[in-house]
């Protein structure tokens, strides 16, 4: 079976809406390498874009699914509840920040996660009105996209958007955005345009993720904290791409001295199967009526399994400490390549969760161009590597935080080694 006949089945039979970033049809993988179907390994700095925090089958994760799957796989918690449902939300109750009661619901997807979290804010404020970031990325679902601050390629052609979702700039001092900037916007948005009586909630990730990985400054969050608190507003944490030690912390919020009413979260949280949840203060999780919440598939037994296990393997192999000296290594190594390498303008990022910034060589502009080849190029050398950004100019590193000494440092030469034949062949040009 080859790569290129899956790819002309694949253009016949799936929609072209779907995005593919490559043509590598997998066949195995395992912690953070990947075979396809032709036999060729590659090392995954993608992770399943943040899903597999804990590597690829997981031993412990593996075996809490077979064991849940022998049992049983389905019964709707609505209908048939079990108690390791019971369990999972006890821990996430107690590990989310905020020093207060909380309670969780448990959906399937990330833009489920962030959906609930808005219908909460708004039955427990009785207010429409909901604010978000500016590059901002929340899901694909019309309140997930009215929410996301980018146009292409979540929002184009798909028609008109939900009410009453508004957008301030998100601080990026790279970009000549301060803080004072963004909450100044938000205090203009409040005399210019909206009452913030009507503001049910304000949203925000803690490190922008589709956005280009900038770390939203702690002054923000403090800034954040006592508008909603001034104003009766629900601070959302939307944690689906910084949660479960991918940050250095099981949550980005611990790195803040101040927490979110309510917390999303899915990708990493069940180590690969489909799995989203929402934790936040009690009062307001309480607010809907019984049926307001959940769903058919919403904390279906093998996603729960998993995540137990996903919570026991943070713990037991210290993944939140591993995540800051993986992140430490890579950021050592990028600065590195920097000094000779006018085009990478800025590494950053908590924990493991790292960006590399690319403009032109004169760095007045984003360089999509170079990030694209570079992705290419360390492809065709065995790496897998992911771009964001609202230009397109970043590459993030999301490698499982259980990848070995020995494959990262070759992920490392990977990437070095494709970044300095880019700029090669760049200048020959």
């Amino acid at each position: 079976m080859l790569n290129a006949d899956i790819a002309k089945r694949r253009e016949a039979a799936v929609s072209q809406g779907v995005g593919m970033m490559t043509q590598i049809y997998v066949d195995r993988a395992l912690n953070s390498e990947v075979w396809d179907v032709e036999g060729n390994r590659y090392i995954d700095f993608a992770a399943g874009i943040a899903v597999v925090n804990t590597g690829h089958c997981h031993p412990k994760v593996m075996a809490a699914v077979s064991e849940q799957a022998a049992r049983f796989t389905h019964t709707c918690h609505q209908v048939l509840p079990y108690e390791n449902y019971i369990r999972l939300a006890e821990r996430l109750n107690e590990k989310v920040p905020g020093n207060f009661e909380k309670k969780t619901v448990f959906v399937t997807t990330g833009a489920e996660a962030v959906e609930n979290a808005i219908k909460v804010a708004r039955i427990a404020t009785q207010r429409p009105a909901i604010i978000a970031f500016g590059g901002a990325f929340h899901g694909r679902t019309f309140m997930g996209m009215s929410l996301t601050g980018k146009v292409v390629p979540y929002k184009k052609g798909f028609g008109a958007m939900m009410p009453d979702v508004y957008h301030v700039p998100f601080p990026i001092e790279l970009h000549g955005t301060g803080v004072d900037e963004a909450l100044g916007a938000l205090n203009k948005l409040f005399k210019a345009d909206l009452d913030p009586s009507r503001v049910a909630a304000i949203i925000i990730e803690p490190v922008q993720g589709e956005g280009g990985f900038y770390p939203a400054p702690a002054e923000l969050m403090r800034g954040l904290r006592k508008l909603c608190d001034e104003h009766g507003i629900v601070m959302i944490a939307d944690e689906v791409q910084t949660g479960f030690a991918r940050t250095g912390h099981l949550f980005a919020m611990e790195g803040y001295d101040v927490a979110a009413d309510i917390t999303t979260m899915a990708k990493g949280l069940a180590g690969g199967l489909p799995l989203a949840a929402l934790t936040g203060r009690a009062d307001l999780m309480d607010a809907a009526h019984p049926g307001g919440l959940g769903g058919t598939y919403g904390g279906n037994p093998l996603g729960i399994a998993a995540a137990n296990a996903v919570l026991d393997v943070i713990e037991e192999e210290d993944l939140c400490a591993r995540a800051n000296e993986l992140g430490s290594r890579l950021k050592q190594r990028l600065e590195s390549i920097r000094a000779t390498t006018p085009e990478l303008i800025d590494v950053r990022g908590p924990g493991f969760m790292v960006a590399a910034e690319f403009n032109t060589a004169d760095g007045k502009s984003p360089n999509p161009e170079m990030v694209n080849a570079i992705r290419a190029e360390a492809q065709k050398r065995g790496l897998i590597l992911l771009s964001c950004g609202v230009y397109g100019n970043v590459i993030r590193f999301l490698a499982p935080i259980t990848v070995t000494d020995e494959v990262f440092a070759e992920g490392l030469d990977i990437l070095e080694a494709s970044i300095e034949a880019v700029r090669k062949k760049s200048q020959a040009a």
